[in-house]
């Protein structure tokens, strides 16, 4: 790999960010975000064969897993599936390593998702003070590593309970009229921010459908080629993708913070949904989840990435137009509103942001690779 690839250098600016080895937004607690970076500089370093990558995953994991397993700021009572993103490392260092303890806190998580408070039809809640609701990023944060568990411990009702969550909540916020899903659910219908007929919240943000799209590609990875429901949640992801490439901005590529309002006054074409979409389409074109879908819908839309977002100086590269972050209901309440979206801070440089475009990054150039030695067979 050369160093002038953008995945190295979105990594190596990450790491010069680190102060005595450790990055202050990674090893800052056990979250969702730092998760999601780790498994890039996880896959990074398989795929580069830079070992230093791997070196930092288990730096910043071991500052969390206890020599019995125990997982420092965990609680398996929260019932957060936030808390489960993280875990998705504990594989790679298990499997690497040998060692007892993250298979010991691969084991937690799963206790959790096994007495995750669940909704009638069995979907999990997001979290336990969100009752009854159902999100898009709960099925990221969660789905692809009950995957990884049923493969690696041979746990085929693991397969099943994936296809459940992922085929439950695309039924429950799938606009009919644009194929496209909203935020999230609430089978209660009593939340404020959803819509009192369907359940539905009011709007289609683009980061909740990059959670969701993520969550089918690193979820499908993992699925045996005859489970009976492989093919179905593939279909789901085709109608899906065609629903996004229909209002993806001609101009840029790119997607707008709410997808569903496309040219409305004050919404933006932003980084991080806009990331982590390149990276499932591009993800599902490689593996060939997606048979319908034109690479140039990828390559447009990361030529945009890069017109509209990125900057370079001395520092490294750096990400602009990034939704610092959004939910619904909560102690400060959220609407669900076009206004509430639209009050939501724009940053730079945060890995809610970066870590996608790390990823998108490295999904690009794997997509680019297949392709030329595709073309050199052909000759």
């Amino acid at each position: 790999m050369q160093a002038n690839q953008w995945s190295i250098k979105i990594a190596e600016t990450i790491l010069e960010q680190c102060e005595n080895g450790y990055h202050p937004k990674i090893a800052n607690k056990w979250g969702y975000v730092a998760g999601m970076t780790l498994k890039a500089f996880d896959w990074l370093s398989d795929w580069s064969g830079i070992e230093k990558y791997h070196q930092m995953v288990k730096r910043h994991m071991d500052l969390f897993i206890h020599e019995d397993g125990i997982i420092r700021d965990y609680s398996i009572e929260e019932y957060n599936l936030d808390h489960i993103n993280k875990g998705k490392n504990l594989y790679s260092l298990w499997n690497r390593t040998g060692e007892e303890k993250y298979e010991k806190a691969i084991q937690q998580l799963v206790s959790q998702l096994e007495g995750q408070p669940r909704t009638s039809e069995g979907g999990y809640w997001h979290k336990k003070i969100y009752p009854f609701q159902m999100w898009l990023d709960g099925v990221y944060m969660s789905s692809p590593f009950l995957a990884e568990y049923a493969r690696s411990f041979h746990a085929s009702e693991g397969f099943d309970e994936v296809a459940r969550q992922i085929l439950l909540i695309e039924e429950k916020t799938r606009n009919p009229n644009t194929g496209l899903l909203h935020h999230a659910w609430d089978e209660s219908k009593e939340q404020r921010w959803c819509d009192k007929e369907t359940g539905r919240s009011f709007h289609v943000w683009g980061r909740a459908m990059g959670w969701y799209s993520m969550a089918i590609v690193d979820s499908l990875e993992h699925f045996p080629v005859n489970h009976p429901k492989r093919g179905q949640i593939m279909g789901v992801f085709e109608r899906m993708a065609h629903a996004i490439k229909n209002v993806q901005d001609q101009e840029s590529g790119l997607w707008y913070q709410l997808m569903d309002q496309n040219g409305r006054e004050n919404n933006y074409l932003e980084a991080s949904g806009s990331c982590m979409l390149i990276y499932a389409l591009a993800k599902g074109i490689r593996l060939g989840y997606l048979s319908g879908i034109e690479q140039e819908v990828v390559n447009r839309s990361y030529e945009g990435i890069h017109q509209h977002f990125v900057t370079e100086d001395e520092k490294g590269v750096h990400l602009h137009r990034i939704c610092k972050g959004a939910g619904l209901g909560g102690a400060k309440y959220r609407d669900g509103s076009y206004d509430y979206y639209m009050s939501e801070q724009i940053v730079s440089d945060d890995l809610m942001g970066v870590a996608p475009f790390l990823l998108a990054s490295m999904e690009m150039e794997k997509l680019a690779e297949v392709r030329n030695a595709e073309s050199l067979e052909v000759k």
